[in-house]
Protein backbone atom coordinates (compact mmCIF):
# COMPACT_ATOMS: atom_id res chain seq x y z
CA UNK A 1 0.00 0.00 0.00
CA UNK A 2 1.56 3.11 -0.95
CA UNK A 3 0.24 4.56 2.21
CA UNK A 4 2.58 2.63 4.50
CA UNK A 5 5.81 4.61 2.31
CA UNK A 6 7.73 5.79 5.15
CA UNK A 7 9.06 9.22 3.83
CA UNK A 8 5.23 9.66 1.95
CA UNK A 9 4.28 12.94 4.13
CA UNK A 10 8.17 14.71 3.75
CA UNK A 11 7.93 13.80 -0.05
CA UNK A 12 4.37 15.70 -0.44
CA UNK A 13 5.51 18.46 2.17
CA UNK A 14 8.87 19.17 0.08
CA UNK A 15 6.77 19.31 -3.56
CA UNK A 16 4.36 21.61 -2.53
CA UNK A 17 6.39 23.42 -0.65
CA UNK A 18 8.68 23.83 -4.21
CA UNK A 19 5.66 24.71 -5.95
CA UNK A 20 3.54 26.74 -3.54
CA UNK A 21 6.25 28.95 -2.15
CA UNK A 22 4.29 31.40 -0.64
CA UNK A 23 1.45 31.36 -1.93
CA UNK A 24 -0.06 30.60 -5.41
CA UNK A 25 -0.42 34.19 -6.68
CA UNK A 26 -2.72 33.79 -9.61
CA UNK A 27 -5.47 31.87 -7.51
CA UNK A 28 -5.84 33.96 -4.72
CA UNK A 29 -6.61 36.66 -7.01
CA UNK A 30 -9.30 35.27 -8.74
CA UNK A 31 -10.92 32.75 -6.72
CA UNK A 32 -12.47 33.41 -2.85
CA UNK A 33 -11.43 30.07 -0.93
CA UNK A 34 -15.37 30.00 -0.03
CA UNK A 35 -15.66 28.73 -3.54
CA UNK A 36 -16.46 25.19 -4.13
CA UNK A 37 -16.75 23.26 -7.27
CA UNK A 38 -16.41 20.10 -9.09
CA UNK A 39 -13.14 18.92 -11.15
CA UNK A 40 -12.46 15.85 -13.13
CA UNK A 41 -9.85 13.58 -13.57
CA UNK A 42 -9.72 11.93 -17.08
CA UNK A 43 -6.81 10.15 -19.21
CA UNK A 44 -6.41 10.54 -22.66
CA UNK A 45 -4.18 7.62 -23.59
CA UNK A 46 -4.52 4.09 -22.25
CA UNK A 47 -2.57 3.63 -18.99
CA UNK A 48 -2.43 1.40 -16.05
CA UNK A 49 -3.62 3.47 -13.18
CA UNK A 50 -0.61 3.87 -10.17
CA UNK A 51 -0.72 6.76 -7.55
CA UNK A 52 -4.56 7.53 -7.17
CA UNK A 53 -4.14 7.45 -3.37
CA UNK A 54 -0.99 9.74 -3.87
CA UNK A 55 -2.82 12.03 -6.17
CA UNK A 56 -5.89 12.24 -3.50
CA UNK A 57 -3.46 12.28 -0.17
CA UNK A 58 -1.73 15.61 -2.06
CA UNK A 59 -4.96 17.82 -2.08
CA UNK A 60 -6.00 16.58 1.06
CA UNK A 61 -2.79 18.00 2.55
CA UNK A 62 -4.20 21.15 1.00
CA UNK A 63 -7.63 20.52 2.02
CA UNK A 64 -9.36 17.70 4.40
CA UNK A 65 -12.72 18.69 3.24
CA UNK A 66 -12.03 17.86 -1.02
CA UNK A 67 -14.48 14.74 -1.43
CA UNK A 68 -13.93 12.20 -4.29
CA UNK A 69 -16.28 9.61 -6.53
CA UNK A 70 -13.75 6.91 -7.83
CA UNK A 71 -14.76 5.27 -10.66
CA UNK A 72 -11.53 3.31 -10.73
CA UNK A 73 -8.94 1.59 -8.63
CA UNK A 74 -5.37 0.79 -8.62
CA UNK A 75 -3.83 -1.32 -11.13
CA UNK A 76 -6.57 -1.20 -13.02
CA UNK A 77 -6.43 -0.23 -16.92
CA UNK A 78 -8.10 2.48 -17.93
CA UNK A 79 -8.95 3.51 -21.63
CA UNK A 80 -8.70 6.57 -22.93
CA UNK A 81 -11.02 9.45 -22.45
CA UNK A 82 -12.35 7.96 -18.96
CA UNK A 83 -13.06 9.46 -15.94
CA UNK A 84 -10.94 8.77 -13.11
CA UNK A 85 -12.12 10.64 -10.51
CA UNK A 86 -14.56 13.36 -9.62
CA UNK A 87 -13.29 15.93 -7.11
CA UNK A 88 -15.62 18.28 -5.13
CA UNK A 89 -14.68 20.76 -2.57
CA UNK A 90 -13.00 23.99 -2.77
CA UNK A 91 -11.52 25.03 -6.13
CA UNK A 92 -8.77 27.33 -4.50
CA UNK A 93 -7.72 23.96 -2.94
CA UNK A 94 -7.90 22.29 -5.75
CA UNK A 95 -6.04 24.73 -8.23
CA UNK A 96 -3.20 25.23 -5.50
CA UNK A 97 -2.69 21.35 -5.08
CA UNK A 98 -3.43 20.39 -8.73
CA UNK A 99 0.15 20.56 -10.47
CA UNK A 100 1.90 19.14 -7.62
CA UNK A 101 -0.84 16.14 -7.48
CA UNK A 102 -0.65 15.46 -11.57
CA UNK A 103 3.02 15.27 -11.28
CA UNK A 104 2.95 12.45 -8.99
CA UNK A 105 0.21 10.89 -10.57
CA UNK A 106 1.49 11.02 -14.50
CA UNK A 107 4.98 10.05 -13.35
CA UNK A 108 4.33 7.01 -11.48
CA UNK A 109 0.87 5.95 -14.24
CA UNK A 110 3.75 6.16 -16.92
CA UNK A 111 6.20 3.94 -15.40
CA UNK A 112 3.37 1.33 -14.52
CA UNK A 113 1.97 1.24 -18.01
CA UNK A 114 5.61 0.83 -19.52
CA UNK A 115 6.39 -1.50 -16.95
CA UNK A 116 3.06 -3.81 -17.88
CA UNK A 117 4.25 -3.90 -21.23
CA UNK A 118 7.57 -5.57 -21.14
CA UNK A 119 5.53 -8.20 -18.26
CA UNK A 120 3.42 -9.24 -20.88
CA UNK A 121 6.11 -9.23 -23.91
CA UNK A 122 8.29 -11.54 -22.10
CA UNK A 123 4.97 -13.28 -20.33
CA UNK A 124 4.98 -16.95 -22.73
CA UNK A 125 8.78 -17.33 -20.95
CA UNK A 126 8.19 -16.84 -17.39
CA UNK A 127 11.22 -14.26 -17.27
CA UNK A 128 10.36 -11.85 -14.01
CA UNK A 129 10.90 -8.01 -15.06
CA UNK A 130 12.61 -6.22 -12.11
CA UNK A 131 13.66 -2.92 -11.75
CA UNK A 132 16.47 -0.47 -11.02
CA UNK A 133 18.31 1.75 -8.78
CA UNK A 134 18.09 4.17 -11.75
CA UNK A 135 15.20 6.33 -9.98
CA UNK A 136 14.23 9.74 -9.51
CA UNK A 137 16.27 10.89 -6.71
CA UNK A 138 14.07 11.08 -3.43
CA UNK A 139 11.50 9.49 -5.37
CA UNK A 140 12.80 5.96 -5.42
CA UNK A 141 9.57 4.71 -3.14
CA UNK A 142 7.08 5.84 -5.70
CA UNK A 143 9.14 4.88 -8.55
CA UNK A 144 9.35 1.02 -7.07
CA UNK A 145 5.98 1.26 -6.08
CA UNK A 146 4.62 2.08 -9.73
CA UNK A 147 6.56 -1.02 -10.78
CA UNK A 148 4.81 -3.28 -9.09
CA UNK A 149 1.78 -2.16 -9.73
CA UNK A 150 2.76 -2.21 -13.27
CA UNK A 151 3.25 -6.50 -12.63
CA UNK A 152 7.10 -6.20 -12.64
CA UNK A 153 9.58 -7.05 -8.90
CA UNK A 154 11.44 -4.77 -7.46
CA UNK A 155 15.31 -5.70 -7.41
CA UNK A 156 16.92 -4.34 -3.78
CA UNK A 157 15.88 -0.89 -2.94
CA UNK A 158 19.55 0.32 -2.15
CA UNK A 159 23.13 -0.24 -1.72
CA UNK A 160 22.05 -1.51 2.25
CA UNK A 161 19.76 -4.26 1.42
CA UNK A 162 21.49 -6.52 -1.04
CA UNK A 163 24.90 -7.42 -2.03
CA UNK A 164 25.67 -6.74 -6.03
CA UNK A 165 29.62 -7.53 -6.96
CA UNK A 166 30.23 -5.05 -9.83
CA UNK A 167 33.30 -4.84 -12.44
CA UNK A 168 34.58 -1.81 -10.36
CA UNK A 169 34.37 -4.15 -7.22
CA UNK A 170 35.69 -6.98 -8.94
CA UNK A 171 38.52 -4.56 -10.15
CA UNK A 172 39.29 -2.90 -6.89
CA UNK A 173 39.93 -6.88 -4.78
CA UNK A 174 41.75 -8.43 -7.73
CA UNK A 175 39.18 -10.95 -8.75
CA UNK A 176 35.58 -12.34 -9.09
CA UNK A 177 36.79 -15.63 -6.72
CA UNK A 178 38.11 -12.75 -4.47
CA UNK A 179 35.13 -10.63 -4.27
CA UNK A 180 32.46 -13.42 -3.28
CA UNK A 181 34.61 -14.70 -0.81
CA UNK A 182 34.78 -10.88 1.02
CA UNK A 183 31.17 -10.85 0.69
CA UNK A 184 30.86 -13.93 2.04
CA UNK A 185 32.72 -13.52 5.26
CA UNK A 186 31.71 -10.11 5.88
CA UNK A 187 27.84 -9.79 4.58
CA UNK A 188 25.13 -11.11 6.82
CA UNK A 189 24.39 -14.78 5.88
CA UNK A 190 20.79 -13.72 5.50
CA UNK A 191 21.75 -11.80 1.87
CA UNK A 192 21.92 -13.22 -1.17
CA UNK A 193 25.42 -12.53 -3.15
CA UNK A 194 24.94 -11.50 -6.93
CA UNK A 195 28.09 -11.24 -9.13
CA UNK A 196 28.10 -8.57 -12.60
CA UNK A 197 29.80 -10.85 -15.38
CA UNK A 198 30.49 -9.99 -18.58
CA UNK A 199 31.27 -13.74 -20.34
CA UNK A 200 31.17 -17.26 -19.91
CA UNK A 201 34.28 -17.14 -18.22
CA UNK A 202 33.57 -14.94 -15.42
CA UNK A 203 30.12 -16.80 -14.79
CA UNK A 204 31.82 -20.41 -13.97
CA UNK A 205 33.72 -18.66 -12.00
CA UNK A 206 31.26 -16.82 -9.93
CA UNK A 207 29.62 -20.24 -9.61
CA UNK A 208 32.41 -21.92 -8.80
CA UNK A 209 33.06 -19.42 -6.05
CA UNK A 210 29.16 -19.48 -4.49
CA UNK A 211 27.45 -16.73 -5.94
CA UNK A 212 23.86 -17.07 -5.42
CA UNK A 213 22.94 -15.24 -8.73
CA UNK A 214 24.75 -13.42 -11.66
CA UNK A 215 23.93 -10.97 -13.74
CA UNK A 216 24.72 -11.18 -17.68
CA UNK A 217 25.95 -7.26 -18.41
CA UNK A 218 25.48 -6.27 -21.86
CA UNK A 219 26.10 -9.65 -22.90
CA UNK A 220 25.38 -10.83 -26.82
CA UNK A 221 22.24 -13.33 -26.64
CA UNK A 222 24.53 -16.38 -28.09
CA UNK A 223 26.87 -16.06 -25.04
CA UNK A 224 24.03 -15.34 -22.77
CA UNK A 225 22.11 -18.41 -24.33
CA UNK A 226 25.33 -20.09 -23.15
CA UNK A 227 25.51 -18.95 -20.03
CA UNK A 228 21.93 -20.49 -19.74
CA UNK A 229 22.68 -23.78 -21.26
CA UNK A 230 25.86 -24.04 -18.53
CA UNK A 231 24.18 -22.66 -15.26
CA UNK A 232 20.54 -22.81 -15.97
CA UNK A 233 19.29 -24.17 -12.68
CA UNK A 234 22.31 -23.95 -10.46
CA UNK A 235 21.77 -20.16 -9.46
CA UNK A 236 19.66 -17.23 -10.65
CA UNK A 237 20.27 -15.74 -13.66
CA UNK A 238 19.81 -12.08 -14.59
CA UNK A 239 19.83 -9.71 -17.66
CA UNK A 240 20.56 -6.35 -17.61
CA UNK A 241 22.18 -3.75 -19.30
CA UNK A 242 20.36 -1.60 -22.09
CA UNK A 243 17.34 -3.99 -22.49
CA UNK A 244 14.12 -2.18 -24.39
CA UNK A 245 10.93 -3.11 -24.88
CA UNK A 246 12.32 -3.69 -28.67
CA UNK A 247 14.72 -6.55 -27.02
CA UNK A 248 13.35 -7.65 -24.20
CA UNK A 249 11.44 -10.85 -26.18
CA UNK A 250 14.60 -11.85 -27.74
CA UNK A 251 16.73 -11.66 -24.06
CA UNK A 252 13.41 -13.65 -22.54
CA UNK A 253 13.92 -16.57 -25.02
CA UNK A 254 17.56 -17.43 -24.16
CA UNK A 255 15.68 -18.52 -20.72
CA UNK A 256 17.07 -16.59 -18.07
CA UNK A 257 15.06 -15.97 -14.98
CA UNK A 258 15.01 -12.08 -14.38
CA UNK A 259 15.33 -9.18 -16.47
CA UNK A 260 16.24 -5.94 -14.79
CA UNK A 261 15.43 -2.44 -16.82
CA UNK A 262 16.25 0.67 -15.83
CA UNK A 263 14.39 2.15 -18.43
CA UNK A 264 11.35 1.77 -16.16
CA UNK A 265 11.99 4.33 -14.06
CA UNK A 266 14.51 6.16 -16.15
CA UNK A 267 12.81 6.81 -19.65
CA UNK A 268 9.42 6.23 -18.59
CA UNK A 269 7.18 8.78 -20.64
CA UNK A 270 4.63 10.67 -18.44
CA UNK A 271 1.32 9.67 -18.75
CA UNK A 272 -1.44 11.99 -20.38
CA UNK A 273 -4.02 12.98 -17.79
CA UNK A 274 -5.76 16.10 -17.27
CA UNK A 275 -7.81 17.56 -14.47
CA UNK A 276 -10.23 20.36 -15.51
CA UNK A 277 -12.72 22.57 -13.13
CA UNK A 278 -16.66 21.39 -14.53
CA UNK A 279 -18.05 24.99 -15.53
CA UNK A 280 -20.41 26.88 -13.02
CA UNK A 281 -23.37 26.37 -15.43
CA UNK A 282 -22.52 22.28 -15.20
CA UNK A 283 -22.59 22.12 -11.64
CA UNK A 284 -26.06 23.85 -11.39
CA UNK A 285 -27.56 21.85 -14.62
Amino acid sequence: MIESIPSLRRIIRLALEEDLGSGDITTDALIDPWISGNASLFVREEIVLAGLPLFKRVLQTMDSQIEYEEYFNEGDRVSAGKEICLLKGSLSSILKGERTALNFLQRMCGIATLTSRYVETVKPFGARILDTRKTAPGLRWLDKYAVRIGGGSNHRFGLFDGILIKDNHIAAVGSITRAVELARRKAPHTLRIEVEVEDLAGADEAFKAGADAILLDNMALQQMHKVVQSLKGRLIIEASGGITLESVLDVAKTGVDVISVGALTHSARTADLSLEVIPEAANSS
